[in-house]
């Protein structure tokens, strides 16, 4: 009984506002709030929902409006996306312009550019709206009206309206997704930058010419209507209470249309858990595949592809070719690159040789075509893509061959695409690097060796034979493809398209040196199977016995302070090791760390590590 009558009060009182929050009510003219003061937001009457700053990052404030009651604070409308605040930045309720945000030298950043006077109060409403009303509360502005990425209940949307997804999760400045209700009455989402014509639609109610009016009830439901009111599309379905759920639809970063609801309190009985969980099916279902343009990237950027995600929510996901990195590291959807150079249209040099055909099932890039031919076997396409500077993917698919050049755009791996992609990818890209100047380059590759080694917990006076051996002679080079290393030592070989899946397009740094960064990455199914994958610059000096023999003598280390060698990459122009991740760090922290001591104490700590199988002395190392 005790548990109960416990439980009946804590849902009665109601929750305590926040102690850096002014309570609701309307607020009168000169009422302001500053970056880091403790009064930085204004509350709705019932605490649900709070106006004012968000910390970004470091220095910088977003000016927003969420949810205030939940766990994360979940952000539906924002001001400054583009122009993030500093310290000491002001939002203040002035007479001439409404809202206005100033910096601390009162440079403007952001206005709500009230046209209309009789400005009186403002006020943070229940239903998530923050308005600016006159004194017979006639609302002058609105943030239901100019919305960014988010609607809610009871928000309605008239002609004209545009919801636009932000940049990527955490950037809330403009991105490159559109939701609009257009002049003609047709709902639709577009991609930018594009002329916004029909044809470049990837979704759209077909409403032209009849629908007026988007509205979001208190029922949970998106739906399109006539100028009378009729219903002409519903955009999601289910029925969701808001007085037991908080509701949000939102036009995502990844150009997806998605309804989320939130317990407003917790519940064991009803099985939601305290978190936003997709409703309704995500509009459009597959954007990998809904989108095929004849200008622009596509759900994802150039020489890229798109998969869709196995979760509820399906969040599409962007990947590179083999053979290509992003453009951004920190936004997968930017697109991709090639890191080798472009194959030679010297007639005289084909460099056909050179280069060899990666294959991806289901794979396809469909408005990059320049040239088909038809009944012909695998074999011929292959043969015609590599002779043809021009093809950087050839396309085979019920003896039809398609030949595509880069930008390659609209990348989707589905099963509905069928067919194979045949990715040409150099093997050799010493053509692109002169080849003089050999003492230098040999130099340069014995530092290198020397700190991959320490860095990846090598046997350090080991490989300072070989290196010793190597800095003495000047030799041709040539890249060739994987080898296999004796697999006595416990590792194995990786391929590039391997590791760059593993680590997400090596998205996560770990650190970076002189000669290469360091990524983690997660092998296999098990989200705890971590690695650190160090990825090495272009060698300009290791033949391809030298790099199997160092392979090999890195493998068969095993010391209680260093990393383990689990495996590594030699394919064409790539040099990566794959080692255990030690999340407590290692020796190589010491070494290569920011407090990282000198190199003859470096060198003293490696050779006190091998000790007992070679004598170190810093005259090996010629210092």
């Amino acid at each position: 009984m005790a548990s109960v009558i416990l439980g009946i009060l804590l849902v009665l009182v109601p929750l305590p506002l926040s102690a850096e929050a002014q309570t609701g009510s309307n607020l009168t003219l000169g009422n302001s709030l500053t970056v880091n003061d403790r009064n930085s937001s204004w509350l709705s009457p019932s605490g649900e929902f709070a106006f004012g700053f968000r910390r970004m990052g470091a220095g910088a404030h977003l000016l927003a409006i969420w949810f205030e009651k939940i766990e994360d604070k979940t952000i539906v409308w924002s001001a400054n996306g583009d122009n993030l605040a500093p310290e000491g930045s002001k939002v203040q309720l002035t007479a001439n312009g409404g809202l206005v945000l100033t910096d601390p030298r009162g440079r403007e950043l952001w206005s709500s550019n009230l046209n209309a006077t009789g400005l009186v109060y403002a006020a943070m409403l229940d239903t998530g709206n923050f308005i600016l009303a006159s004194a017979s509360h006639v609302n002058l502005w609105d943030s239901f009206s100019r919305p960014t990425d988010t609607i809610l209940p009871t928000q309605q949307l008239d002609l004209d309206a545009v919801v636009r997804a932000r940049y990527s999760k955490m950037n809330y400045s403009n991105g490159r997704f559109i939701f609009t209700l257009q002049t003609g009455g047709n709902l639709v989402l577009y991609a930018t930058p594009t002329p916004l014509v029909v044809s470049d639609a990837y979704w759209a109610t077909g409403t032209r010419g009849n629908g007026f009016r988007l509205i979001f009830n208190q029922s949970g439901q998106v739906y399109l209507t006539d100028r009378n009111g009729k219903l002409l599309n519903k955009v999601t379905s289910d029925e969701v209470p808001t007085s037991v759920f908080y509701q949000r639809a939102i036009l995502e970063y990844d150009g997806v249309f998605r309804q989320y609801i939130h317990p407003k309190m917790a519940n064991s009985s009803s099985g939601w858990a305290m978190v936003w969980s997709m409703v309704s099916s995500p509009v459009p279902s597959n954007i990998c595949t809904s989108m095929n343009r004849d200008t622009g990237t596509g759900a994802c950027g150039f020489n890229s592809y798109c998969t869709r995600g196995d979760d509820q929510i399906q969040r599409p996901r962007c990947h590179c070719l083999p053979g290509y990195t992003l453009l951004d590291s920190t936004n997968e959807m930017n697109g991709c690159r090639q890191d080798f150079a472009p194959q030679s249209c010297d007639e005289s040099k084909p460099e056909t040789d050179q280069f060899v055909l990666r294959e991806m099932l289901n794979t396809g890039w469909p408005m990059s075509n320049y040239e088909r031919s038809e009944s012909q076997t695998e074999h011929w396409c292959r043969q015609a893509c590599l002779a043809d500077c021009f093809c950087a993917v050839a396309f085979f698919k019920d003896r039809k061959c398609w030949k595509k050049r880069t930008p390659l755009s609209n990348g989707r791996m589905d099963p509905g695409v069928g067919g194979k992609a045949l990715v040409k990818v150099r093997i050799n890209n010493s053509t692109s690097k002169a080849t003089g100047n050999r003492q230098k380059k040999s130099k340069n590759l014995t530092l290198m060796i020397i700190e991959s080694v320490l860095l990846s917990s090598c046997v350090f006076v080991s490989l300072l034979t070989c290196v010793i051996y190597r800095s003495s002679r000047s030799r041709d080079y040539k890249f060739l493809q994987p080898v296999q290393i004796n697999q006595a030592t416990g590792t194995r070989t990786y391929t590039y398209w391997e590791l760059q899946e593993a680590t997400d397009g090596f998205k996560e740094e770990l650190g970076r040196g002189a000669f290469g960064a360091v990524y983690k990455g997660v092998l296999g199914s098990e989200d705890t199977n971590f690695v650190a994958v160090k990825v090495l610059m272009a060698w300009t000096g290791e033949s391809e016995k030298e790099f199997e023999r160092e392979v090999s003598a890195t493998g068969q280390t095993n010391h209680k302070n260093l990393m383990q060698l689990l495996g590594f990459c030699n394919e064409g122009q790539h040099r990566l090791l794959v080692y255990e991740f030690m999340s407590n760090g290692s020796l190589a922290d010491f070494l290569f760390g920011s407090s990282r001591p000198s190199w003859y104490k470096r060198v003293e700590i490696a050779c006190d590590v091998a000790r007992g199988s070679l004598t170190c002395t810093r005259n090996a190392l010629g210092i």
